[in-house]
Parts: structure tokens; C-alpha cells; sequence
């Protein structure tokens, strides 16, 4: 069976099951057994179906479609009402982290565009640091002043330099997301923009020779932030590309689709954010070491590791009990 007739032969019950989802959702205490038991087999139907949407077809968007819909009917069947809290943590502990992992793909790109913009700027202005006056936006190219490198580190206001690139950072992330409406090629301007930005500073002060107190400064929160970053902009990307490749969906309905799941990565970034500006806040200015400040970039890319494995082996556990269910 080709994945065109697996969709037009069953889609008909999938979007019942959709708009029984809506309607006991909202009634839910005021449902005849007859409207349990239809949605129960619209439910069964829908798991059977994602079995074998996961053999045969296991890369397409039907896959993750039915995934999703069976997740939601489980929930609607088995679970109670929880809490916001419970939901929040349902969100940042699974839901967020299988939206992250499915579409790493995505995030890798956003991050190479990134990487080429960055490496570009790099070598211009290593080549000839007045260049940074033509690369950067004037209000952070004047905040550096290239002559007073040479007089040592002291010089460097490495703090207002950290804050203005944490600033511009959290703007790219939430433009670099909506970029995804213009079929993603505002997404990519500012992935490379946002790296020509940094790639020009860090140009200048290895020309000066100060590249090891430049990143020391930015590391800490850096990393994390950057991150967050790759998250925003592999959702624009994933976004446009959806709008340019529908596939045998419509592209108003593949914008709805990828529109709501990048929301979420959207979202899920918002914490990452947070951690990144207090440490910004708090460990950028402080008196520490150049080597304590890179200490902490690690143990921030150590926790963030940490934490999208855990995330992937909760899910991991909670697809194989939803699956025992089905």
C-alpha cells in the first residue's frame, strides 16, 4: 500500500477522531456510552494504524501525525484532568524534548548557517578589523574601540558586550521563529546575520589578541543561549520547508501542523533563556577567573546534555507504556 492510498483510505476516521477529541474534551461529563464506545474504536483504529504508518513509513509526516493523535486520544481515555504543574512538566520533561529530537535535523541546519556566517565575518575582520564597522550594527561596533585593545584586558567592557549580544540573541531567536511564515527565508537572514555579529567580534579581539578573555566572557551563558537559538531557527526553517514541500498535505494545513509544534520548541526555549540571563546577570561580571568562567560554560553544556537525555529516556519509557495500552 503506498502512503497516498494509506492516507485517503483512513483519513476520513482520523478526523472523526479529531473532532470527537474537541467534542469530549469540552463535554466530557455529559457523554453517553454509545459516544465512548465509538470514540474508543476510532482510538483503536487510529493505534492500529500508527503500527503500521510506523513500519512502513516510519520518516513521513502521517507518521508523526498519528502519533500524536493516538497520544492525545490515550490521554483523553486514561488520564484525569492533572494540574498546571503536572503539565509544565509533562511539556519541559517529554513533550518538548520529542519535538527537539524529531526534528534535530532542522536545528542542525540553523546551527550551520550560523557557522558560516560566523566563520565569514571571522576572517574579514581578521583580515582588516575596520571591516567591523561595516559588518555590525553601529550601536555595538562603537562600543568597541579597537585602539584600546593594546592596552590590555582591563579595556575590554566585556560586560555591556555580553549583555547587547544577550539582548539581540533573544530577539533572533523569536524572529528567527516567526522567519518560518516567509517560507523560512527570513530564517535563514538572520541565522547568518546573527553569525556574522559574533564572528566579526571574535575577529577583532583575536586580531588584538584577546580572543581567550572575549569567549571567556561569553561561554558562560553563551552556549546555552546559542542553543536556544538553534532550537528558534531550525523552527522557522522546519516551518518554511513545510509551506515549500507540503507532501500530500495542504499547505494551509501544514502551516497549522508545523506552526503549533513550533510554537512549543518556541516555548521550550523560554527556560533556557531565563538560565542564560542569570548567568549573564550574575557570573559574567563577577570577579572569577577567565578559567572559572569556562568551567561554567561546561557544566552548562554538561546539564543541558544531561537534560535532553533524561527527557529522551522518559519519553522513550512513556511511548512504550501508551504503546502496552493500545
Amino acid at each position: 500500500m503506498t502512503i497516498r492510498h494509506f492516507i485517503k483510505q483512513n483519513r476520513d476516521d482520523w478526523k472523526q477522531l479529531e473532532e470527537a477529541i474537541t467534542t469530549l474534551g469540552k463535554n466530557k461529563r455529559h457523554l453517553s456510552g454509545r459516544d465512548i464506545e465509538q470514540f474508543n474504536q476510532l482510538y483503536q483504529k487510529a493505534a492500529q494504524n500508527l503500527a503500521y504508518s510506523q513500519t512502513y513509513f516510519p520518516g513521513e509526516d502521517v507518521t508523526a501525525y498519528l502519533n500524536e493523535l493516538v497520544a492525545k486520544s490515550h490521554n483523553l481515555l486514561y488520564k484525569d484532568q492533572v494540574s498546571s504543574f503536572r503539565q509544565m512538566r509533562t511539556f519541559f520533561g517529554t513533550t518538548f524534548i520529542g519535538l527537539l529530537i524529531a526534528q534535530w535535523k532542522a536545528v542542525i541546519v540553523a546551527m550551520l548557517l550560523f557557522a558560516v556566517g560566523t566563520l565569514a565575518a571571522f576572517l574579514t575582520v581578521l583580515n582588516d578589523p575596520l571591516n567591523l564597522y561595516a559588518l555590525l550594527p553601529e550601536q555595538v561596533a562603537q562600543s568597541v574601540n579597537p585602539e584600546q585593545l593594546d592596552s590590555g584586558n582591563d579595556s575590554i567592557d566585556a560586560s555591556l558586550m555580553s549583555a547587547q549580544i544577550m539582548t539581540n540573541n533573544i530577539q533572533v531567536a523569536f524572529l528567527a521563529f516567526a522567519g518560518g511564515i516567509t517560507f523560512g527565508i527570513l530564517t535563514v537572514y538572520i541565522m547568518v546575520s546573527n553569525g556574522i555579529m559574533v564572528g566579526a567580534l571574535a575577529g577583532l579581539y583575536w586580531h588584538y589578541g584577546s580572543s581567550y578573555e572575549f569567549w571567556a566572557y561569553i561561554v558562560p551563558h553563551g552556549v546555552i543561549e546559542l542553543t536556544a537559538i538553534f532550537i528558534a531557527g531550525g523552527a522557522g526553517l522546519l516551518m518554511g520547508y513545510r509551506l515549500f514541500v507540503p507532501g500530500p498535505f495542504s499547505r494551509g494545513y501544514q502551516l497549522k501542523k508545523q506552526a503549533k509544534r513550533s510554537v512549543q520548541l518556541l516555548l521550550g526555549t523560554i527556560p533556557i533563556f531565563v538560565i542564560a540571563g542569570i548567568i549573564e546577570g550574575f557570573i559574567t561580571p563577577a570577579e572569577l577567573s577567565l578559567e572559572a568562567k569556562y568551567a561554567v560554560a561546561l557544566l552548562t553544556m554538561a546539564g543541558l546534555i544531561g537534560y535532553i537525555a533524561s527527557g529522551n529516556t522518559l519519553l522513550q519509557k512513556s511511548r512504550i507504556k501508551a504503546g502496552l495500552h493500545s
